[in-house]
């Protein structure tokens, strides 16, 4: 069977409505043949023709979902995207149709596996159960509710996170209020006819501007302004969103959307999820404390009647404290991380790593010119592996953060992975485009998700391909691809400055690793804030529910800060879109990654062993077993928290 060709993905996102509006319109004809079709198989029915047809048809419909969803994040095309949430919406609509489809469940369910490989009937087993979490085993009553919710909730995630991409908000500045940003900032914000300088809620606007300014009064306005977009119109989404998730989850008998959300995790139940959240919180609670306090005093030697510190003031104070206890400046080593090199440096890293090699496609059809797009060869046979699209600087109408998007997923001897990023890194143009250390490692992080959607790509069945692990497991091999970013010897290949070439200096890294410990615990603070809001907003009822009144009540729990009268920072939380009660995750599957660097640790970054283990142990089995077993199969050994507290308890 010849490969199916690479680049039609990308041609429908960077099409026509119409065009892309007939493709979804195949996919679902194509899934629901292939489901007739098994459906008609005579009995007993062959497992591997039955399962040939299952998979055609799931493949068909969430290849196209994930196409659709690039199209409406990234096309600059507002028709496209328009266009795009509508075919997304259909294609929702017969996901729901045939997971609530008893008589598919039941010719699946029919099967006799016991010839079948383990990959092979885990995927099954855990297909049945998502049908029956579905509602497939209830009456027609309760099926025809269901049906009607799911569709009704996929066009409330789509419009809380369409406001969230649209509301783009600008704070007119006096050019003084620039004062203690780098140069190149300086630049490329120039006074307008007005004479005001205008910074924007986007990602490279804000982050250097809450660092550096020195003005508390205009980083207390960017602050408000990142921090109340998408309000007031997604109070009434997220409200909508809530109540619609409460009702599908009690009609399928759970006591709330929490509960159903973590069934299928690694973690289990909510209750696991809040006594982890809790643990979390209270280990980094000591340390916390002493990083607030070191703040605020920092705080009070430019104003000596300060009571408190302030949200606006948090990145701004720990960047003097690291400059002047830790010696590290940040923006000292910014002009070593040049966007360009640094895009480099993450392919060189994980191409001698992982023994990869990524060839450059200068002509390839693309959604938009900023996208670059490279084909990735396994580096000792020359054997293509996937492509992927690299998406990764602002612009209006896209997506406001960083992800990995599916375009194609891949299916050994039948098609390659193809896979997306969209990000929002400063853009080089007349002036060079310079990072923080903190967006190197984003890039890095992105990456290692890009890097287990085409490793993990080639499964023996669609529905097992990439990151289709336990939800709360996607985010380590990320994480753990970090540490690569905080190594000597692995900046120092490509962190080079950007008009000198010199190398970024040996002790200038060693300052960072050292300055990075500092506020370790007021991180991990706010990282739990976020997971409980997450969690606890999915917990209670929802009716009448206030939710800014729940976002207080956790800050003054979980956050080192309180609360700010007149913020809605849960109208812009996009994580309460796509994780739901999961945001966990994040700090769930860190405690994974830093088990899993431990071997890394003790036999070198670049060790081929351990590298080749990895691969085959963790990224390519893709979702072929539970996470559990895959770290087990690497490590020797269960998962544990000691490296975890190591970390914690470092520095």
């Amino acid at each position: 069977m010849a490969l199916a060709a690479l680049g039609e993905a990308a041609a429908l996102v960077s099409g026509s409505p119409a065009a892309l509006t007939a493709a979804t319109g195949a996919a679902r004809d194509k899934a629901r043949a292939e489901v007739a079709r098994l459906k008609a198989m005579p009995l007993p029915r062959a497992p591997a023709a039955a399962l040939e047809s299952y998979d055609q048809a799931m493949a068909a419909l969430s290849d196209a979902s994930a196409q659709a969803e690039v199209a409406r994040n990234a096309s600059p095309d507002e028709a496209l995207r328009q266009a795009a949430e509508v075919a997304d919406q259909e294609l929702q609509k017969l996901a729901t149709e045939l997971s609530l489809d008893r008589g598919l469940y039941e010719a699946l369910a029919s099967l006799e596996l016991t010839g079948e490989d383990q990959e092979t009937r885990h995927w099954v087993a855990r297909e049945l159960r998502e049908f029956r979490r579905a509602g497939v085993d209830r009456d027609e009553e309760t099926r025809t509710k269901v049906r009607a919710l799911n569709e009704e909730l996929v066009r409330i995630g789509q419009e809380f996170g369409r406001n969230v991409r649209q509301d783009v908000r600008r704070v007119l500045l006096d050019p003084v209020e620039l004062e203690g940003l780098p140069a190149d900032y300086i630049d490329a914000h120039p006074p307008g006819a007005d004479g005001k300088v205008t910074v924007t809620t986007d990602y490279p606007d804000v982050f250097p501007f809450l660092s550096y300014a020195k003005s508390a009064r205009a980083r207390e306005a960017v602050w408000r302004a990142f921090n109340t977009r998408a309000h007031p119109q997604n109070l009434s989404v997220l409200s909508r969103m809530l109540i619609g998730r409460h009702e599908l989850a009690t009609l399928l008998g759970y006591d709330s959307y929490a509960s159903y959300a973590t069934e299928n995790k690694m973690i289990g139940t909510a209750g696991a999820a809040r006594g982890f959240i809790d643990k979390i919180a209270a280990a980094a609670a000591g340390r916390g404390e002493a990083d607030l306090a070191v703040l605020l005093a920092r705080k009070r030697r430019d104003d000596p009647a300060a009571a408190r510190l302030d949200s606006w003031d948090s990145s701004y104070y720990t960047d003097r404290v690291k400059a002047e206890q830790y010696q590290f400046d940040a923006q000292a080593a910014r002009p070593y991380f040049e966007f360009a090199r640094v895009l480099k440096g993450v392919l060189d890293v994980t191409g001698q790593l992982f023994q990869l090699e990524y060839r450059e496609l200068k002509d390839a059809v693309v959604w938009h010119p900023d996208v670059t797009v490279h084909d990735v060869h396994d580096a000792p046979t020359g054997k293509l592996l996937g492509r992927i699209y690299l998406d990764l600087h602002p612009r209006e109408g896209k997506y406001k953060h960083a992800a990995q998007y599916t375009l194609v997923s891949g299916r050994r001897g039948v098609r390659l992975p193809e896979g997306a990023l969209l990000c929002n890194f400063p853009k080089p143009g007349t002036q060079p485009a310079l990072l923080e250390h903190s967006e190197v490692s984003t890039l890095f992080h992105e990456f290692g998700h890009l890097l287990h959607h085409v490793l993990g790509g080639h499964t023996r069945w669609a529905g097992l391909s990439g990151v289709r692990t336990e939800w709360d497991f996607v985010e380590a091999p990320s994480q753990m691809l970090e540490e690569w970013t905080r190594d000597v010897s692995v900046l120092q290949t490509f962190a080079r400055h950007h008009q000198t070439g010199e190398p970024i200096p040996a002790e200038t890294i060693a300052r960072m690793r050292a300055a990075d410990e500092f506020a370790k615990g007021m991180m991990v603070r706010r990282q739990m804030f976020l997971a409980a809001t997450s969690l606890v907003l999915h917990e209670r009822d929802p009716r009448g529910l206030d939710t800014t009144l729940v976002l207080a009540e956790l800050q003054a729990r979980y956050s080192p800060f309180p609360y700010v009268e007149g913020t809605f920072m849960q109208c812009s939380f996009g994580h309460l879109e796509g994780y739901s009660a999961a945001y966990y995750t994040y700090m769930w599957s860190l405690v994974i990654a830093k088990d899993l660097f431990t071997v890394f640790e003790q036999r070198g970054l670049f060790d081929q062993q351990a590298a080749g283990r990895y691969r085959r142990a963790i990224l390519e089995p893709g979702g072929g077993k539970p996470a559990a077993a895959l770290v087990e199969e690497f490590l020797g050994r269960p998962y544990d928290f000691r490296a975890y507290q190591h970390w914690l308890a470092r520095g």
